[in-house]
């Protein structure tokens, strides 16, 4: 069991972490240290998207804190923002995508938790990958769905997420 550290809104917005950490409802959440293959797919996910980023007027960040709901900042392996919002030190706009990579000290409970924050701020599209196994699910109605396909039509944007996995480092 972690032990919890509390602190103010104010004062986490003016610390650093490292890696950095969430911050809900007061309590300091550190992020489960990733492995090589954790790294190696955020690489991958945040290379593709930045490679893409002129045509689809996109902006592609690893570890970025969001705020996704008051007193809630999340910090996603990967975001994806809309390039026609301003840039924001702390995304208060909702991404367009966000992917979280897992960790093996990742738990169900808070994987779900942040779900549905990234769900409650309005993303549309929210991407969990097993570093382990390469498969990749996205969050849709409050379930995680295996997918091969990120569509968002919306935008333009449609690749099958095999693409992704041929930027891993071997």
């Amino acid at each position: 069991m972690r032990s919890a550290i509390h602190i103010s809104e104010e004062h986490y917005l003016h610390s650093t972490f490292e890696p950095d950490a969430e911050y809900v409802d007061g309590e300091i959440r550190t992020r489960p240290m990733g492995t090589y293959s954790h790294a190696d797919w955020q690489q991958a996910i945040f290379l593709w998207f930045r490679q893409h980023a002129k045509e689809w007027n996109i902006r592609s960040v690893p570890e970025q804190r969001v705020n996704t709901v008051p007193g809630h900042y999340r910090v996603p392996d990967v975001v994806i923002l809309d390039r026609a919002n301003p840039k924001e030190e702390i995304v208060t706009a909702a991404p367009l995508a966000v992917f979280e990579v897992l960790s093996p000290g990742d738990t169900v409970q808070e994987l779900y938790e942040k779900l549905d924050e990234y769900t409650a701020m309005g993303i549309p599209q929210i991407w969990v990958v097993d570093s382990r196994t390469g498969i990749f699910k996205h969050y849709v109605d409050a379930c995680l769905k295996p997918a091969s396909q990120f569509s968002f039509a919306a935008r333009g944007i449609d690749f099958a997420m095999p693409e992704i996995a041929a930027l891993l480092q071997n």
